[in-house]
C-alpha cells in the first residue's frame, strides 16, 4: 500500500505526462473518458486506488464487495452506476434472486423510494443479460429457523421500548420485519445482515449497528470482513458515514472479544447485571410481566429459559412446547392449568411439568406476585408456540376451584 500511495503522488504530480501514462498502462482503465479529461486526479485515484487496490483485497471477497456497493448505491439513491455495477455484481457470483431480494430488503432499511427507483435500473440489466424475471418467481420454501431465545430478548425490548410509543410499528416489526423478511431464505442470514449493515452506515445511522454487527457475526462474519466493509463503503457512501461508523463497531468488536477472552475454559456466568429486565411482550402475555436472567444453550444445545416475575392477577397466553416445559416457582403464589385440567395453585420449591405439545397457562393469583424458573427445548430453533389469551373468565376459575374447595 505504502508503494503504491507512494507511485500514486508521483503520478499525480505528473499530471497525465507519458511517465503516468506508462505506469497506468497495465492496471486495468475503469474510469471513463469524460472523467480523464475534466478530472484526471480523479480517474487515477480510480484506476489505481479503487480498482486496482481496494476491490483487490483479499479481506473481502469480489461477491460480498459487489453486495456492499450495490447496497450503498441503492440506499444513497445512486441509479447512474447502479447498472454498471449490478452486473458488475452478477460477474462476482452474486445470484438475480439475490439482487432482487437486496431490493426487498432494502425497502424496510432503506426505505420504499430507494427500492423502487432501483427496480428499473436493475431488471434493464437482466434484460441485457438475458435473465427471465418471470423465472425468477419464488417456489414455497420453509421460513428460515430462529433462534427462540435470542428472538425472544429482541421481541421483548421491542414491546419494551417501542409499543408504547407506536404499536402497530411495534407489530409490524415482530410479524414483518423480523417474522416474515428476516426469515426468507432468499438471501443467507450472514448475507441479509451484511446488506443491513453497509444500509445503516450509508445512512447515516450508526446508532442501531451494534445489534446487527453481533447478529452479522453470529452468522458467520469475521471481525475483519466487518472492519473491511467500513473501508470499502468509504468509497461509495464518503468518508464521513464511514468514519461516524468506526467507534460504533470498534466498541462492538471489542465488547466481543472481551466476552470471549473473560470466559474460563468449560463455565460460563451470565451476570444478572448484565442482563436488565425485560416486559413480557402484550402479544404473549396479559398484565405486567418481567423477564430477567435469561440463557441460552450453546449452539449445540436446545435448552433456554429465564426468570420470570408476574404481577398480581398477570399470566400467560395458552401456549406449547415441542419438548415440554419445566417451571420451578422461587416466590410468591401462583395458579396453573393445562387444557381439560382444574386449575391449581403452586408455591416456593414446587416444580411444574407440562408435557410436549399441552396447551396450558401460568401466572400470578389476583392476590399474590409469583416468580418462577422456565426451562424449555426448541425443536428447529422453536421452543414456544403462542396461542389465544386466557380470558378473565378462564383465569377466575382458579378462584372459583379455591371457594369450592374451602370447608
Amino acid at each position: 500500500m505504502k508503494k503504491l500511495m507512494l507511485t500514486l503522488a508521483a503520478s499525480l504530480l505528473t499530471g497525465t505526462g507519458a511517465e503516468a501514462q506508462e505506469r497506468t498502462s497495465a492496471a486495468p482503465r475503469m474510469a471513463p473518458p469524460q472523467m480523464r479529461e475534466l478530472a484526471p486526479a480523479l480517474a487515477l485515484y480510480t484506476d489505481e486506488v479503487l480498482f486496482a487496490d481496494v476491490w483487490q483485497r483479499a479481506q473481502l471477497s469480489p461477491r460480498d464487495r459487489s453486495i456492499v456497493t450495490v447496497t450503498t448505491l441503492i440506499t444513497n439513491g445512486r441509479a447512474a452506476q447502479l447498472r454498471g455495477h449490478t452486473g458488475r455484481a452478477l460477474d462476482n457470483g452474486v445470484k438475480p434472486t439475490e439482487i432482487t431480494e437486496i431490493i426487498t430488503h432494502l425497502a424496510f432499511y432503506a426505505g420504499w423510494p430507494a427500492a423502487m427507483s432501483a427496480v428499473p435500473e436493475i431488471n434493464a440489466v437482466f434484460g441485457q443479460r438475458g435473465i427471465d424475471p418471470a423465472t425468477l418467481a419464488e417456489a414455497p420454501i420453509e421460513p428460515l429457523p430462529v433462534d427462540a431465545a435470542s428472538e425472544a430478548r429482541r421481541a421483548a425490548t421491542v414491546w419494551d421500548q417501542v409499543a408504547p410509543v407506536a404499536p402497530p410499528l411495534a407489530e409490524l416489526t415482530d410479524t414483518v420485519l423480523f417474522g416474515d423478511l428476516w426469515r426468507r431464505p432468499a438471501l443467507a442470514p450472514r448475507d441479509r445482515s451484511l446488506v443491513t449493515m453497509v444500509a445503516l452506515i450509508a445512512n447515516g445511522q450508526a446508532e442501531q449497528l451494534p445489534f446487527h454487527v453481533n447478529r452479522a457475526m453470529d452468522a458467520g462474519m469475521s471481525a475483519a470482513e466487518v472492519s473491511e466493509v467500513l473501508t470499502h463503503i468509504a468509497f461509495y457512501a464518503g468518508w464521513p458515514r464511514a468514519m461516524s461508523a468506526v467507534g460504533v463497531v470498534r466498541a462492538t468488536l471489542a465488547e466481543r472479544a472481551q466476552a470471549a477472552t473473560a470466559r474460563p475454559p468449560g463455565l460460563t456466568i451470565q451476570r444478572h447485571a448484565e442482563t436488565p429486565a425485560v416486559a413480557g411482550p402484550a402479544s404473549n402475555f396479559t398484565g405486567t410481566v418481567h423477564v430477567t436472567s435469561r440463557f441460552q444453550a450453546e449452539p449445540t444445545g436446545r435448552v433456554a429459559g429465564g426468570v420470570v416475575t408476574f404481577q398480581p392477577g398477570a399470566r400467560t397466553n395458552w401456549h406449547t412446547h415441542p419438548r415440554g416445559q419445566t417451571l420451578i416457582v422461587t416466590a410468591g403464589q401462583g395458579w396453573v392449568q393445562s387444557e381439560g385440567g382444574a386449575v391449581q395453585q403452586v408455591g416456593p420449591g414446587d416444580v411444574v411439568v407440562f408435557a410436549p405439545g399441552v396447551r396450558h397457562w401460568h401466572g400470578a393469583t389476583p392476590t399474590q406476585a409469583m416468580t418462577h424458573v422456565a426451562v424449555a427445548e426448541a425443536v428447529d430453533g422453536i421452543s414456544t408456540t403462542w396461542l389465544e389469551t386466557v380470558t378473565d373468565e378462564q383465569y377466575g376459575q382458579g378462584a372459583v376451584g379455591r371457594t369450592a374447595a374451602s370447608p
